[in-house]
C-alpha cells in the first residue's frame, strides 16, 4: 500500500452483472454518478475493505461476488479544493489514493443502500462498460479511464465465458 501524507487509502469497486453490465450509483442530493468505493480502515487490507465496502454501500455479500482481478498499481488523485468534504479539509487531505476490484455478481441480489452509515447514493443504475466515463466528474475521468483500460481484458475474457 502506498500510505501518502494528504492522501486517504481508498478501495474502488467494479461489479458486474450477468448481463455484462456495470454498476453505477449516484450519489446523494447530487447529480454525480461512481464506482461504488470508500476508504481502508486501519488494519484492514484492501480486499478486506472491498468486501466491507461492498455490502455497506450497495447492500452486496461477498459471498455473492466473484472477484475477477485488481489494478496492478494503486491510483491517486486529487480532489479540487472547492469540492473537498469538511472532513478531508479537517483532516488536511487533498485526495485519494485507490486500488480498484473487478467482482462480478455469481448469483441475483437485490442493490440496497440501508448498510451505508454515510448513506452516499440514493440511485443506480447498469450500464455499459465505456458509460461511466462520461457520467463521473471531471477529476476523476482520467482515474476512470485508466483503470478501465487496465481491467478491460479481465472484463472481456470474464463475459466470453
Amino acid at each position: 500500500m502506498i500510505n501518502e501524507p494528504g492522501y486517504r487509502l481508498n478501495v474502488g469497486l467494479i461489479i458486474i452483472n450477468d448481463k455484462g453490465k456495470l454498476l453505477l450509483c449516484k450519489r446523494k442530493k447530487t447529480t454525480n454518478w461512481q464506482f461504488p468505493q470508500g476508504g481502508i480502515d486501519n488494519g484492514e487490507t484492501p480486499l478486506k475493505a472491498a468486501k466491507r465496502e461492498l455490502f455497506e454501500e450497495v447492500g452486496i455479500s461477498s459471498s455473492s461476488v466473484k472477484f475477477i482481478g485488481a489494478t496492478k498499481n494503486w491510483i491517486k488523485y486529487d480532489v479540487p479544493l472547492n469540492q473537498r468534504k469538511k472532513h478531508f479539509i479537517k483532516k488536511k487531505i487533498k485526495g485519494q489514493t485507490q486500488k480498484w476490484f473487478m467482482l462480478k455478481l455469481s448469483k441475483k441480489v437485490e442493490i440496497s443502500f440501508i448498510n451505508d452509515p454515510d448513506n452516499e447514493f440514493d440511485e443506480y443504475k447498469w450500464v455499459s462498460y465505456w458509460y461511466p466515463l462520461f457520467m463521473i466528474v471531471s477529476f476523476k475521468k482520467e482515474v476512470y479511464r485508466s483503470i478501465l483500460n487496465e481491467l478491460k481484458q479481465l472484463y472481456c475474457n470474464e463475459i466470453i465465458k
